[in-house]
């Protein structure tokens, strides 16, 4: 008997999501907060495509901007710079306190925080880099080196000097204090006395994302980066902080770092500033721009040096344009306030199913960057343990909100396939939120009843 045909999806694709496959229906066209597929199925987008559509998808300024300027210049020999990539930079570093002023546009995060490692071995003439164990840097060289979460097994050897630091996970806490909370002020020592003990002398940088987001939406307790940024200068290392899916207005504040120093206004406080900032995502509200920032001295010192990352795609016209409009429409629309107050909404409908589901163990993260963890009981409310049940029903609470109209992003990774990653576009509706919410819960209902 012949084999089956494959599907056309899989006949000459290459699949690149590990053991996962691709999402059932072909996407067809998409606008606002709504993907619609071939099929004329409509699908309630609570991921932002790959996090990234923060206004939404085919916003009209967007496609505005596009048709304008892929019609006047969109892309130049690499050493050339025009107008909206002048703009761009100075934007950027208006919209962050000093002394982050210096701008490089490039087209991926995993291809900023190359840049951005590149720079601080150079600046540092070191190699050792340290970041999360559950951290995501991205899939190129030095970033999937960085990287923790997964993608590390069957590839050889990874390159030598990069250390895991332990995850301040507040909701399953590793070391804990009189009272059981996070001793995250202990975990940190330990972590660093580990790191000192293997370090051959050559520490250059610690990257971290604020808010770990494939690493399970874990937010680093108030206070964190400013301990780990003393620890790292205390070596002579450099902070860079990974704000792809954080920056831009998405967790409430325009970077998620300011909740822990200093904001763009000059309003004082501790002052956490990164010693650089890698953005991507957001900043081209799904197209593909990312970008890194650092200060005068930090750029300085590189330049001297000879520092080198000359692309194809470096400070491209076309996406620098696309750019602007997204800080014109942030700004304009006051979506650092709107991401708060949708977040809010959010977060409160969500632990109103907590309540009632007795598989929702956390609901956590800031703005419309949200949480929610399952943990494992049983059918009806029994607890099964540590049985592995929670991913099971991850993957099976994702399919049937698929099919009742809601995309949920599950982070598909072993032992974590029970924890939620929900982030809808910034200019989604308040009914959007209410009706994401109400799909969640009717099915959760029939995967647990």
């Amino acid at each position: 008997m012949p084999e089956p045909t494959p599907p056309e999806r899989e006949r000459h694709l290459i699949r690149y999501s590990g053991r996962g496959g691709f999402s059932p229906g072909i996407a067809d066209r998409a606008g606002g907060s709504t993907v619609i597929t071939e099929d004329g199925r409509e699908l309630l987008d609570f991921t932002s495509g790959q996090m990234s559509a923060i206004l939404g998808h085919g916003h009209p300024e967007i496609v505005a901007t596009v048709r304008e300027q892929v019609g006047r210049l969109d892309h130049l020999y690499s050493g050339m710079l025009s107008r909206p990539v002048l703009d761009l930079a100075r934007r950027l570093s208006e919209t962050l306190p000093a002394p982050l002023e210096k701008a490089m546009l490039l087209t991926t995060g995993a291809e900023s925080n190359e840049a951005a490692l590149r720079m601080a071995k150079l600046v540092t003439g070191r190699h050792e880099i340290v970041s999360f164990a559950r951290s995501w840097h991205g899939m190129t060289g030095a970033a999937a080196n960085a990287t923790y979460v997964a993608g590390r097994t069957g590839y050889g050897p990874a390159a030598p000097g990069n250390f895991a630091l332990p995850v301040p996970d507040r909701f399953r806490p590793d070391l804990v204090d009189a009272d059981g909370e996070l001793d995250w002020r202990r975990q940190l020592d330990l972590g660093f006395d580990l790191i000192d003990a293997q370090s051959v002398g050559s520490l250059a940088a610690c990257l971290v994302e604020p808010i770990l987001s494939s690493g399970g939406v874990i937010d680093l307790p108030p206070g964190y980066l400013a301990a780990l940024r003393d620890k790292c200068h205390e070596r002579g290392m450099l902070l860079i902080v990974d704000e792809a899916q954080t920056g831009l207005c998405r967790t409430g504040d325009w970077y998620a770092f300011e909740r822990d120093g200093k904001r763009a206004s000059g309003a004082t406080g501790e002052g956490i500033i990164p010693d650089i900032l890698t953005l991507s995502k957001t900043l081209g509200a799904g197209l593909p721009l990312a970008a890194v920032l650092t200060s005068e001295a930090i750029e300085q010192e590189a330049h001297d040096r000879g520092f080198l990352f000359f692309t194809t795609h470096v400070n491209d016209p076309l996406p620098a344009a696309v750019g602007n409009t997204v800080l014109d429409v942030l700004i304009r629309d006051r979506l650092d306030e709107r991401a708060r107050e949708l977040g809010d909404r959010l977060q409160g409908g969500l632990l109103e199913l907590a309540e009632r589901h007795k598989v929702i163990g956390d609901v956590r993260g800031r703005g419309l960057l949200v949480g929610l963890e399952l943990v494992d009981v049983g059918r009806g409310g029994r607890s099964d343990g540590r049985s592995g049940d929670a991913d099971a029903l991850g993957g099976a609470v994702t399919r049937r909100c698929a099919d009742l109209g809601l995309h949920m992003n599950i982070v598909q990774l072993p032992g974590m396939g029970g924890i939620f990653r929900i982030a809808p576009p910034l200019t989604a509706s308040d009914a959007e939120i209410d009706r994401g919410v109400a799909i969640l819960d009717e099915a959760l209902t029939a995967e647990t009843s």
